[in-house]
């Protein structure tokens, strides 16, 4: 079972940037994907941006382009940078990881973006 705790949500601007960070614990070795999703309120969660063990990266289409999903190997971290925000990147924000047994969750940061 692996452990995440996000940070970094916050208040911006519509077109300013957050940083989100996603510390992990337990059995990191088990994790083949580090996600991160979100969930607006009255809307599904939906996949925001994956890395893979080998370091490969997918996006969802409406972030390509402003968001990169990056990790620290060292640390035991991934790091969400979001540019270019709008005002329908709010939403509360979950990382994921996905182990070939099962899924582990962090309990959420809000990210609010203002107009």
């Amino acid at each position: 079972q692996v452990q995440l705790v996000e940070s970094g949500g916050g208040v911006v601007r519509t077109g300013g940037s957050l940083r989100l960070s996603c510390a992990a614990s337990g059995s990191i070795s088990s994790i083949n994907i580090m996600g991160w999703y979100r969930q607006a309120p009255g809307k599904q969660r939906e996949k925001v941006a994956h890395i893979l063990r080998d370091g490969s990266t997918n996006y969802a289409d409406s972030v390509k382009g402003r968001f990169t999903i990056s990790r620290d190997n060292v640390k035991n971290t991934v790091s969400l940078q979001m540019n270019s925000l709008k005002p329908e990147d709010t939403g509360v924000y979950y990382c994921a990881a996905v182990r070939m047994t099962g899924w582990d969750w962090g309990q959420g940061t809000q990210v609010t973006v203002s107009s």
